[in-house]
């Protein structure tokens, strides 16, 4: 049984759901509705605040719980789709026994050989913390990154969270002619941004690090079934 920690933000967690579906049927043919594996979904709400800077000792606290809490219904192995809750991979897997889908490491995985020059899509914790750019650096693909950029994806995500739509896709659109030129791919690294994401730049690459880590607890499945 797949768990999926999810709820950070609450509007991301359908949309992450939708996504393992589709894997399933992108990787291995799923059709019948027992084709599709078991899964237990625990919306956790985080202390988390677009426009306040994080209380890490809470938010910590409040993933550990949630993740708990989804162990103890038998999960094989828990899908986390939050990038700025990997901030605390190391201590929730100190807290828990089963195995957690790193998302940031499947989602540089997923880069392109052809990716030279990349933004960051996320929430100024995530960009801050530093956990994509080890990573991004072994690659040597040269990540790029300037305020006022991160400006528009904060007021993006404040825009989704508060369902101003109109805003959210005139705020997308913006951020396209921003980082247009400027480099050839951008990890879209907030499940937040999920919301808009279906809309693809027109000459720039985008990764998204939902649909990563679904695919990646999709091949986990299949190895834990066997069928991989």
């Amino acid at each position: 049984m797949i768990g999926i920690l999810a709820g950070m933000g609450p509007k991301s967690t359908g949309p992450f759901v939708d996504l393992v579906v589709e894997q399933c049927q992108a990787v291995y043919g799923a059709k019948d509705d027992m084709d599709f594996p078991h899964m237990m979904i625990y919306s956790c709400p985080t202390p988390f605040y677009i426009d306040k800077p994080i209380n890490h000792k809470e938010m910590e606290q409040a993933i550990i719980t949630g993740a708990k809490r989804l162990e103890k219904t038998g999960v094989d192995f828990i899908a986390m789709p939050c990038n700025t809750a990997h901030l605390y991979i190391d201590q929730l897997k100190e807290m828990i026994t089963v195995p957690i889908i790193n998302m940031v490491e499947e989602s540089i995985k997923a880069l392109p050989q052809s990716s030279h020059r990349t933004a960051l899509l996320a929430t100024e914790a995530t960009v801050q913390s530093g956990i994509y750019e080890q990573g991004l650096s072994e690659l040597e693909v040269n990540y790029i990154h300037k305020p006022h950029w991160q400006t528009m994806v904060n007021q993006l995500i404040a825009a989704i969270k508060s369902e101003d739509v109109n805003v959210s896709y005139k705020l997308w659109s913006q951020l396209e002619k921003e980082l247009d030129g400027h480099v050839d791919t951008a990890i879209i690294a907030c499940t937040d941004i999920n919301v808009v994401s279906h809309k693809k730049w027109s000459h720039i690459t985008l990764v998204d690090s939902a649909t990563c880590l679904a695919r990646a607890a999709i091949h986990k499945y299949l190895s834990k079934e066997g069928k991989e």
